[in-house]
C-alpha cells in the first residue's frame, strides 16, 4: 500500500491490523518503507529479540575463559 493510500484508510488499515492480525507494508516511491502491526505482533516481536539477547548473553558468558587483557595489551595484539 502507498503512503497516498495509507492517508486515504488509515482507519481501515489500522482496523485491519487490530482485528484482523493483518500486517500491512506501505511503501514510499515503491520500496517497502514500513509495516503496520498489530500492538500484540509487536509485543510478540519484542519478547522474541529479548529471548535472543538473553540466550547470546548465557552463549557468551558461558564461552568466557575468565581471561583478561588490557586496553594497552589488546592495542599492542591488533597492531602487530
Amino acid at each position: 500500500m502507498s503512503t497516498r493510500d495509507l492517508r486515504a484508510q488509515l482507519s481501515d488499515v489500522l482496523g485491519r491490523a487490530m482485528y484482523a492480525g493483518e500486517r500491512i507494508g506501505i511503501t514510499r516511491n515503491g520500496k517497502l518503507a514500513a509495516v503496520v502491526v498489530s500492538a500484540a505482533d509487536l509485543e510478540a516481536l519484542e519478547e522474541f529479540e529479548m529471548a535472543q539477547d538473553v540466550a547470546a548473553y548465557q552463549a557468551a558468558k558461558s564461552a568466557d575463559d575468565g581471561e583478561r587483557v588490557t586496553l594497552s595489551e589488546l592495542r599492542n595484539e591488533l597492531s602487530s
